[in-house]
Formats: C-alpha cells, structure tokens, sequence
C-alpha cells in the first residue's frame, strides 16, 4: 500500500514535469510562428516588387535566336526564360543608336525633292517636320529654294544640320506679284519661280546624255509625305501620278484609272477639264525626260488658278503616258495638310520674346 502510494506520488510527478516542460516550449513555438507570419508577407513583397521592376527589363531583351520570345508565347514556365544576372547588366547598358539608312546605293535612282520656301513664323517646324521624314528615304538629293534676295542663315543652318545631301538656292518673286495684304496676283502661284530656279540648276548640272538614272518630285514643306510614296515614285519611267488628300474641297482628288491601268480622266470638282487636273503633289516626272525637254518649265504669266502643273505636264507627256501609282490610284499616301497660323497676339509692336531666339 505504502508502495503503491509512493509509486503514485512518482507518476505524478512525472506528469508535473512533462506538462511544465510543455508550457516552457508553448512561447518557443509561438515566437517562430509569429516571426513566419512577419517574414512570409514581406518576402513575398519584396518578390513581387523585384519581379516588377526587372519586367520591362526582361521584355525588351531579345536573344539572338528569339527563343525567348517563342517561349513566352507558348506560355512555358517562367523559369525557363528568366535572364541571368549578367543579361540583366547588359540590358540596362543598351545603348538605342538611330541610324538612317545607307546615304547612296548604286542600284537605286535618286529621287530630287524639290521645295520652295518662304519666311514665315512656321517655316522652321515646317521644314524640320519635312527633313524628319526625307531622313527615312535612301538615295534622296533636296533641293530647296528660297524666295528671298539671299539664302538665309536659319535655312543654311537647318540643312546643314539634317545631314541630307542638299543643294540650297534662292530667287526672290518680284514685289508686285507678293501677297498684297490678303490679295495675291493669281498670275503667278507661291513657289513657281523657286520650282523653275530647280529645273534650272538640273539641267545646268546634268548632261542629258548622262546614264544616272534620277526622279523628279515638287514637295511643299507644308504637306504630310507617306515613306511609301518614294518608293512608288521611284521606278517611274517617264510621268507618274497617284491621289492627293485635302485638295479642290473634297477628301481626294485622284486620276480615273480604268481596268487596263491607263489613266483616262480625272475625279475632281475644280475644273475637271484641265489637261492634267492634278495637284502639285500627285506627280513625279522621269530626271531624263526634264532634262531633254529643256522648254518644259511652269509658265509665269497667262496661266490660270490650277493650271500650273498642265502647264509643265502638256510639255512633257500626253495623258495616256501617265503610269498609276498607289495601287492604281487607290491608296492615300501624301495629304495636302497646313499648319494653323500661330497667334502671337501678345507679342506686340515691339515683341514680347526675343527675336534673336530662332523658332
């Protein structure tokens, strides 16, 4: 009996201690649960924000193969496209260099843009807006003219800086045939004496019997130029022609094709029967064929509004030689846009700005 209760008074205590040593490692097991609760969220942060910053990092990456790209678009596990650390390194230190195309090819003809000019408050943006877009096009030689009485030191700077191949002229309309207040004498249209200075300086610079194969283009600095449109004109053999947006008061103009691809009229509203009843811009001409005509130029005096391109056209070919571009004369690719008169109201007389700050 006295065993039995002593061997009780053992297992007693025994279970004190266990139940003691229980309690102890209660805080232990707690502490470690409640510094995973505090870790787990903020790793799993600080993964998503790691993920998210090297995202676009690892979209721009391309290997050379293009494996990447392929996996990501077969939806494969995110391991099996993810960059190494040096990948990563050689990304960021990308350096994104523009570079035109090759400045001459020998297989390709030379396309002369042809661009009269004058001073104004937008002519700067206009021109700059225009060398932006003839930078794309290989094999291009601009010639702009000025109307002024000397080529001026913001044009000479402007082509100096495109890096274009450029010849740079300049004549001055005489005084009474200039815009007088909101009046234009309408003998002689803006541009058609820079236009036949250009002609000129072809002919006196090219011999007719030369084998440099070359296009003529009129390109107003103030119209929208499709890169597409070069390359069109470019295989033109002697007068090629295609629509022109925003002109005679309809959305297009454009020449009637029919389905053999000869040009056999015109759709437009304004004086459908003019000769050639096309705007400046629908037209390139063969350099070989300005260059054995050597009376086609854009008459002066006794032409009518709009019968400025006949008059070089009629000298040049008849209507049946004209050859479609632009899909048989369905695609828009040049629009005869203007740019808003800015308003500087608050300039002044004097000027508020200075004018010594070229705009």
């Amino acid at each position: 009996m006295c065993s039995a209760v002593l061997s009780l008074g053992f297992s007693l205590s025994g279970n004190e201690e266990l139940w003691v040593q229980s309690v102890l490692e209660m805080p232990k097991r707690r502490d470690i649960l409640a510094i995973v609760l505090i870790v787990l969220p903020w790793t799993l942060l600080i993964t998503v924000w790691h993920q998210s910053t090297i995202a676009p990092l690892l979209a721009v990456h391309k290997d050379d193969g293009g494996d990447s790209q392929r996996d990501l678009a077969a939806g494969l596990d995110s391991k099996e496209y993810c960059l190494s650390e040096r990948d990563i390194v050689e990304v960021v230190r990308t350096e994104y260099v523009y570079t035109r195309p090759p400045p001459w090819s020998d297989t390709l003809p030379t396309i002369h843009v042809i661009t009269p000019t004058y001073s104004r408050p937008v002519q700067k943006a206009e021109l700059t807006r225009l060398a932006n877009t003839l930078l794309h096009v290989p094999n291009l030689h601009w010639i702009l003219v000025e109307d002024s009485q000397r080529r001026t030191p913001l044009i000479t700077r402007l082509l100096r800086d495109t890096g274009l191949n450029y010849t740079h002229l300049n004549v001055e309309t005489p005084r009474n045939y200039k815009l007088r207040g909101d009046m234009r004498d309408p003998r002689i249209p803006r541009g058609t004496m820079q236009r036949n200075l250009a002609l000129r300086w072809l002919r006196e610079t090219f011999n007719k019997n030369s084998s440099q194969p070359g296009i003529v283009y009129f390109a107003d600095d103030d119209n929208t130029y499709s890169l597409e449109l070069f390359e069109e004109m470019r295989s033109t053999r002697k007068v090629s022609v295609w629509p022109v947006a925003f002109v005679g008061g309809l959305r297009y103009e454009s020449p009637r094709v029919n389905a053999a691809g000869k040009v056999y009229g015109w759709k437009t509203v304004f004086d459908p029967h003019r000769p050639f009843a096309i705007d400046m811009a629908g037209f390139a001409v063969n350099l070989r064929l300005i260059l054995h005509r050597p009376q086609a130029y854009f008459k002066l005096r006794g032409v009518k509004g709009g019968y400025q391109e006949s008059s070089l056209l009629r000298e040049l070919v008849t209507l049946g030689d004209l050859e479609p571009k632009a899909a048989n004369c369905t695609k828009i690719l040049v629009w005869h846009t203007r740019t808003e008169k800015p308003v500087l109201v608050n300039e002044g007389k004097k000027g508020f700005t200075d004018p010594n700050v070229e705009i």
